[in-house]
């Protein structure tokens, strides 16, 4: 099974938004993946902003790296292994230049359902893509993804769906520095947001 995107998927000055606002732009838009094993997508319900050198939990004032890869156009897929066995799935942020990057941390799947359960193994549906690892299992993202382009890509990319999420915000999870800073945003209504929902804040 194919697919290819539709007229919905953003150009680059989508992407060209802070993180934080991209963060919150990108929950209820849907995350496509094509592979030789079919398709894969979900609509984006979690994600956390991480921002340039100044933000002490980012990948830009950690790793040289990162702040190459935070770097790259806007709408670049940055993909790192987490804890030394997770795939993470971020989408590059800001102008070519500026370092900004969103991690993706929960989908509700929406097509390729069953691919999903091949590929996560015996679990409940809520736990196949309840967490960035997860999601990457489910969709068959790898550190091989790393660079690719969703504005011009064709097995992977994002497709707005005109939906406004009222968001929730809280503090990143998952990390230990800069922990105050209320850069995760989520659909408080979704069963596969990955954390807690405490210490939130309703946004417009």
């Amino acid at each position: 099974m194919r697919a290819s995107p539709g007229k919905s998927r953003p150009d680059r000055a989508w992407f060209e938004q802070s993180s934080p606002e991209l963060a919150r732009a990108l929950l209820g838009q849907l995350l496509v993946r094509v592979s030789n094993d079919g398709v894969a997508s979900g609509r984006i319900v979690e994600t956390e902003a991480y921002l340039g050198i100044e933000d002490a939990a980012s990948h830009a004032a950690l790793y040289r790296s990162g702040r190459e890869a935070m770097a790259r156009e806007a709408g670049c897929v940055y993909m790192y292994r987490a804890y030394g066995a997770h795939a993470m799935f971020n989408i590059v942020s800001d102008r070519e230049g500026v370092h900004g990057a969103v991690l993706v941390r929960a989908i509700e799947p929406v097509a390729g359902i069953e691919l999903m359960r091949q590929r996560r193994g015996s679990m409940p549906d809520l736990q196949l893509t309840s967490g960035p690892g997860k999601l990457c299992v489910a969709l068959g993202l790898t550190l091989a993804d790393d660079g690719r382009d969703l504005v011009t890509d064709d097995s992977v990319w994002i497709e707005l769906t005109g939906e406004r999420v009222h968001a929730a915000v809280s503090n990143r999870i998952g990390i230990t520095r800069n922990t105050d800073a209320p850069l995760r945003f989520f659909d408080p209504a979704s069963p596969y947001v990955s954390g807690p929902r405490r210490r939130v804040t309703h946004t417009p």
